[in-house]
C-alpha cells in the first residue's frame, strides 16, 4: 500500500463527527487515540516504515500547530464573551449552512481537510515513534 492510500484509509477512520460523540459520551481523549491506534495497527506501521526525517520534521511542526490552536482555543472559550449562547449558536448554525453555498468556502473546506490530514499523520507517526523507541529499549 502507498502512503496516500494509507492516509486517505486513516483519515477515514478518523472521522471527526464520531469522535465528537465518543467525547460526548464520555469517553477520554486516551482512551480515543489507544482505540484509534489498536484498530489501525497494522496501518500505522506501515505509515511508520514508509516515513522519511523530513517527514519526521515536518509532523514535529503540524504538532506545535496543533498545541497552539487548542491552546488558542482554550483562551477563547475561556472569554465568555457571549451573553446569550443559545441565540448565538442559531444564527451561527443558520451562517454555516449558509456560508457553505458559496464557493469561497470551498477553500477553507479543504484546507481544513488537508490540515486533518496532516494532524493524524502527526499523532500517527508520533505514537508510531513512541512505540519503536521502547521496542528498542
Amino acid at each position: 500500500m502507498n502512503l496516500s492510500n494509507i492516509l486517505n484509509s486513516l483519515d477515514k477512520s478518523w472521522e471527526r463527527d464520531e469522535i465528537i460523540l465518543k467525547i460526548k459520551k464520555g469517553l477520554d481523549t486516551d482512551e480515543i487515540v489507544n482505540e484509534f491506534l489498536a484498530k489501525n495497527h497494522t496501518q500505522i506501521k506501515e505509515l511508520n516504515s514508509l516515513l522519511k526525517p523530513e517527514d519526521i520534521n515536518l509532523l514535529n511542526q503540524i504538532e506545535q500547530l496543533s498545541t497552539c490552536e487548542s491552546k488558542l482555543l482554550n483562551k477563547i472559550k475561556n472569554l465568555n464573551y457571549l451573553e446569550n449562547n443559545e441565540n448565538h449558536l442559531l444564527t451561527n448554525q443558520e451562517n454555516i449552512l449558509q456560508s457553505n453555498r458559496l464557493p469561497s468556502n470551498k477553500i477553507s473546506s479543504f484546507m481544513i481537510n488537508w490540515s486533518n490530514k496532516f494532524v493524524v499523520i502527526a499523532l500517527l507517526t508520533i505514537s508510531a515513534v513512541a512505540l519503536s523507541k521502547q521496542a528498542w529499549s
